[in-house]
């Protein structure tokens, strides 16, 4: 009986073995398959609503949210077939010509070059167009930023930046160079002012303000939306990990009876004290009131129940500190994960802050910079700073090290404080310098 037994289990385990062989036979046909059905899903976009065109986000011909319904998809698909074309190259590189003949053994029969080959090229075809490629800059061609009007916040240009196909004009090999590096003849102002001028005479001016709206609302859009994102998919992952996952477990494990009342010795002086409060409490009402005497065996039976209530209270602290911690680590991989996937949303943020930011006149822009460095660096910061380890220590049942606090105050602010000054230094004194005069008569 046991034989049949083990004889049985043997030809398990043998079904079992081969069956996860011709899976990992069948990889690189699997793989080809799934690129090239996300590849068949955006010529089936493209030939429905664009007209066989590519898929543009910047098209007119559907609303902002439409557009960014389409442009969701794109980017799924896109990251599917490439992924599964990475997976079909290593899977094929792994392969040789003994796994060739145990498929052959197994009965797998592997596609024909010809069909590989076809599907690479449909999917290749489908891929490249959404694959920005820098192109060499030749001798002969350079692309020429038109005439803009400076970032600094006393001029207000008309228009936003484009660079259209009238800015491409035949040069010899000079480098293009930022504004910081260049230096003109006549005022930025009096340039500004000719350049605004020449795109109100210009007939297609109308187009570009409305195409220039367009992407302003939806550069905004989509960083109001990422901003959101970034607060409310790691609090809301806090909240769900402690409830249903982190919380449960603790609770199991961490009984009534063989729980720790105090995960540190603050917790327990913060007991003993508030134990403490409560027994001259009832003496000194004991001794006012006009009620009989309390006997010493009716106050001992008091502070016995409020002993019980005070520990019950502070293991539903230790055991909520634990869970923090534990659902904090889920709120801090839920983040990570958002902004790897994100890495386009980044970019739109980036360019976001970044018209917010030197599109503010120059005394905002030193005022904000006094505001933060005020609260982080400033003469009062180190209170908050404390009040905030502090907290932090508490909400992970830790005890606030007094030493460790005072040395973070005594290193982080003025590590912060030497960022601000390279920033202001390095980047806002080229950019807009009468912001930073600004900044020093107002510190001054």
């Amino acid at each position: 009986m046991s034989a049949m037994k083990n004889s049985v289990f043997s030809q398990k385990i043998y079904s079992f073995l081969l069956a996860a062989y011709r899976w990992y036979l069948q990889t690189p046909e699997r793989s080809l398959n799934g690129a090239y059905d996300a590849a068949l899903k955006i010529k089936e976009i493209e030939d429905k609503h664009f007209n066989g065109n590519k898929i543009d986000t910047g098209s007119a011909m559907y609303s902002n949210s439409v557009m960014d319904y389409f442009e969701s998809d794109l980017n799924k698909l896109l990251k599917t077939a490439k992924m599964r074309l990475t997976e079909f190259r290593a899977s094929r590189w792994f392969l040789n010509e003994e796994n060739h003949k145990a498929a052959d053994k197994a009965g797998i029969e592997f596609l024909s070059p010809s069909f590989v080959l076809e599907r690479l090229n449909f999917i290749d075809g489908v891929i490249s167009k959404y694959t920005t490629i820098p192109e060499p800059i030749s001798s002969q061609v350079v692309l020429v930023k038109p005439l803009t009007p400076p970032v600094d916040s006393a001029i207000t240009p008309a228009l936003p930046p484009k660079i259209s196909t009238k800015d491409v004009e035949n040069k010899s090999d000079k480098k293009p160079k930022g504004k910081t590096d260049t230096m003109g003849v006549l005022p930025r102002s009096i340039l500004s002012t000719i350049s605004r001028l020449q795109v109100e005479l210009d007939p297609n001016s109308e187009e570009e303000v409305i195409q220039s709206f367009r992407q302003a609302q939806r550069r905004t859009i989509i960083s109001i939306r990422f901003i959101l994102l970034l607060i409310i998919v790691p609090l809301l992952t806090h909240q769900i990990a402690k409830a249903f996952v982190v919380g449960p477990a603790v609770d199991r494990l961490r009984t009534t009876e063989q729980a720790q009342v105090f995960l540190n010795y603050e917790m327990e002086e913060e007991a003993l004290g508030e134990l403490q409060r409560f027994e001259e409490r009832i003496k000194f009402e004991n001794l006012i009131s006009n009620a009989p005497q309390l006997s010493p065996e009716h106050i001992e039976i008091e502070l016995k129940d409020k002993a019980t209530e005070i520990a019950e209270e502070f293991r539903r602290e230790s055991s909520n500190a634990i869970k923090n911690v534990f659902a904090d680590m889920f709120s801090v991989v839920a983040f990570i994960w958002l902004m790897v996937t994100s890495k386009s949303s980044i970019a739109v943020l980036k360019d976001f802050f970044d018209h917010i930011v030197y599109g503010l006149s120059d005394s905002a822009k030193a005022f904000i910079i006094i505001l933060f460095t005020d609260i982080f660096v400033g003469f009062h910061s180190p209170h908050g700073w404390e009040v905030l380890l502090e907290g932090v220590s508490r909400h992970w049942g830790l005890p606030a090290n007094r030493d460790f606090i005072f040395l973070f105050i005594a290193t982080f602010p003025v590590i912060l404080d030497t960022i601000f000054k390279y920033w202001i230094f390095r980047y806002l004194n080229r950019i807009s310098p009468s912001a930073v005069a600004t900044y020093r008569n107002m510190n001054e």
